[in-house]
């Protein structure tokens, strides 16, 4: 069986040095909700991998529900962000921004003056969020958005968009996984809506879909791309039992959209139930573009295995974070270094490098 890993892929009309994505993963360290200097440092510094996904970036500011989370719905955060596309291809990358809107994921605290937390639903997500000013704090509760507002938040996803490949981004993700606003509209237990968006499976997915296709024309379905979380319980999610038919009914209708890619999570790592293999073969089966699959791949032996199966590329999150070099980590066989949990979502006292963009390479100099 040939090794594929290290070699070019192709998705829609880019070709990928490997078949490799670095996964996006919140790191808080967009003070101001600006992309910074040390923001571009840490994408520059992973451009080795074929295609890099940024943290999730609000496309509006009701959107910006943690603390430091970065947005990209002005021109100022737009500035920031062609720094790191900039540095990205200037290595020869290619990065996608992944927007996301936080929805019923927030505190008030966390959102600039004059926004608000919004849902299909008012329903508060389970557990807490960190707020600079009072620490770990209850979820807030948010508004739940009325039928004439859903075309407005659809337009907020579609100037995002516009707004990034401006910022020379290659395209972008829209994240429909993790609880976000996107799948809050698609999962039962945070949407009860009686209108034309909650109840059947058709009428849960309609938001998404219609955000997708809205994107899609924009900037072209060869550019967008959206990550989804089937069987994920971020927020207080629950099991209910149209999943796989929720999924499957997403797949084929984004199959007709045209998405460059699907990025399919497993959370089975992090404590959620495992993605059973008959939902990836069901979504597989339906989504016939580019497929990325994500959750728990730290090894090339788990990755080739995934590359001749249904995978036509592999994400990986937390390794990158401590190994800057970890495609040539990889294909060289070198072990890799176990990043510090405790700077993963702030930065340390003694300064935004620690933890973030101060892991050296194998051979010990600075990447």
């Amino acid at each position: 069986m040939s090794n594929i890993t290290f070699s070019p892929a192709q998705l829609g009309p880019l070709t990928l040095a490997n078949h490799l994505v670095m996964a996006p993963m919140s790191r808080s360290r967009a003070v101001g909700n600006l992309p910074n200097e040390s923001m571009v440092d840490y994408y520059r510094q992973r451009a080795s991998a074929g295609l890099l996904i940024t943290e999730g970036a609000a496309p509006a500011a009701d959107g910006l529900g943690y603390t430091n989370m970065p947005g990209l719905f002005t021109p100022e955060q737009a500035a920031g962000w062609r720094r790191v596309t900039d540095a990205v291809h200037g290595r020869g990358g290619h990065i996608f921004a992944q927007l996301m809107h936080a929805g019923r994921m927030f505190h008030p605290l966390n959102l600039p003056a004059g926004a608000e937390g919004v849902a299909p639903s008012a329903i508060a997500a389970a557990g807490s969020i960190w707020t600079n000013q009072q620490q770990m704090q209850p979820n807030g509760t948010p508004r739940a958005l009325g039928l004439a507002e859903l075309g407005r938040v659809r337009d907020e996803f579609v100037r995002s968009a516009q707004l990034a490949r401006k910022a020379g981004f290659d395209g972008v993700e829209l994240h429909g996984a993790n609880g976000y606003l996107l799948e809050s509209f698609l999962h039962p237990t945070a949407n009860q809506r009686t209108d034309a968006y909650g109840g059947s499976v058709a009428n849960r997915a309609r938001f998404v879909l219609e955000v997708a296709q809205a994107v899609a024309a924009a900037i072209g379905p060869e550019r967008t791309g959206i990550r989804l979380s089937p069987w994920g319980v971020f927020g207080g999610l629950e099991h209910y039992p149209e999943i796989d038919e929720t999924y499957a009914y997403l797949a084929t209708e984004l199959q007709k959209i045209g998405l460059v890619y699907l990025h399919l999570v497993d959370h089975a790592s992090m404590g959620a139930p495992a993605v059973p293999p008959a939902t990836v073969a069901a979504i597989r089966a339906r989504f016939t573009n580019t497929l990325i699959l994500s959750g728990g791949y730290h090894t090339v032996a788990g990755i080739e295995a995934a590359l001749h199966g249904p995978a036509d590329l592999v994400a990986i999150g937390r390794p990158f974070i401590g190994n800057p070099d970890l495609v040539e980590r990889l294909r060289d066989g070198v072990a890799l270094t176990e990043p510090n949990p405790a700077t993963f979502y702030a930065a340390a006292a003694s300064g935004p490098a620690e933890g973030y963009t101060d892991y050296p390479k194998a051979n010990g100099q600075p990447a």
